[in-house]
């Protein structure tokens, strides 16, 4: 998704159109959702299921169980992959305007010179934007499209949350914040992939809640915790421009477990200089309980590589007609 966006940004697809659905989950109509599960599932035994599934009712804090006229229930097993269903009606809009009006380069070009744009849709299940090559009033219009598109799903773009940008300006997705500027001492742009602000408050919070000072837990259990959060985090995370953030971020780890630890056990600066110094005096990782701590300023930053169609589909190609047997 995010080298898609690089791809589109240093190709013109200057316009974005950064979408959010109101309340996606709680609004997604029942008889529309069943119509295009239809489509692909002939099974009556499995429709009946779904359809049991949507119309089963949330239980409430009382105790009390509230009958569901439209949405999925958040938390469900099935509601991530009928949502995505749901949602495949932006897909089949993207993929018939681009197959019909913008297929070549030659389409694209024809189209900009009469004066419309061009545009292509980069989803994640209900986290969407539309990269468009042309103006803020084609972006406008492109959004009452989608408006028009969601509609008979029951489901709608949020007035306050759904905004047009330009991507010198910079938008937020998937955790990245996607920005163009110009790179330093030079006259070149280029797409920019930096980590948001607000998966690096969370991230904080989460390691502040695992060594707060009246917190009991054994070092062990809480060093693994701390690595299992910050190894899953970098993992996301390390494909962005984010060498000095990790940097700046193990150094907050690494304060907020030394204290942690010298208040509990009442040590002196001193006392954690003469415990974390090699002989050369050069300092060692923390390590507690055999556990060391994960030290996210040595992750390698890897780029984003848009692979286009050449990834390769671990499952086999539907098979038309009879599932052979043995």
């Amino acid at each position: 998704m995010i080298a898609e966006i690089h791809l589109f940004g240093s190709q013109g697809y200057r316009w974005v159109l950064d979408a959010d659905i109101e309340a996606c989950f709680d609004r997604i109509d029942h008889a529309a959702l069943m119509d295009r599960v239809r489509m692909r599932v002939k099974d009556k035994r499995v429709l009946a299921l779904v359809k049991a599934f949507l119309k089963a009712g949330i239980m409430t804090e009382l105790g009390e169980r509230n009958q569901t006229s439209s949405g999925t229930p958040q938390g469900g097993v099935l509601s991530p992959l009928l949502a995505n269903i749901a949602l495949s009606v932006l897909d089949d809009f993207a993929a018939e305007h681009w197959e019909t009006a913008m297929a070549t380069r030659w389409d694209r070009e024809r189209r900009r010179q009469h004066g419309l744009g061009t545009w292509r849709l980069v989803r994640y299940a209900d986290d969407f934007v539309v990269m468009v090559h042309g103006t803020r009033g084609h972006v406008e219009q492109l959004r009452g499209q989608v408006s028009e598109v969601l509609a008979p799903m029951g489901l709608a773009l949020s007035l306050v949350k759904t905004r047009i940008v330009h991507l010198a300006d910079g938008f937020d997705f998937l955790g990245f914040r996607i920005v163009r500027r110009r790179k330093r001492g030079t006259d070149k742009w280029h797409v920019y992939t930096f980590i948001a602000d607000k998966p690096v408050a969370s991230l904080k919070r989460k390691i502040k809640a695992l060594t707060q000072r009246l917190s009991h837990l054994d070092y062990k259990i809480a060093l693994i915790q701390i690595n299992r959060v910050l190894r899953g985090w970098a993992n996301y995370f390390k494909h962005a421009v984010a060498k000095h953030t990790l940097q700046r971020l193990h150094t907050f780890v690494w304060w907020r477990v030394i204290r942690w630890v010298m208040h509990r056990h009442r040590m002196t600066w001193t006392a954690v200089r003469r415990w974390l110094r090699d002989p050369n005096g050069h300092w060692k990782p923390i390590e507690l309980d055999g556990i060391t701590l994960f030290d996210l300023g040595r992750v390698p930053i890897t780029r984003y590589r848009y692979r286009g169609n050449s990834i390769l589909s671990p499952w086999p190609e539907a098979l038309d007609g009879p599932i052979p047997t043995a």
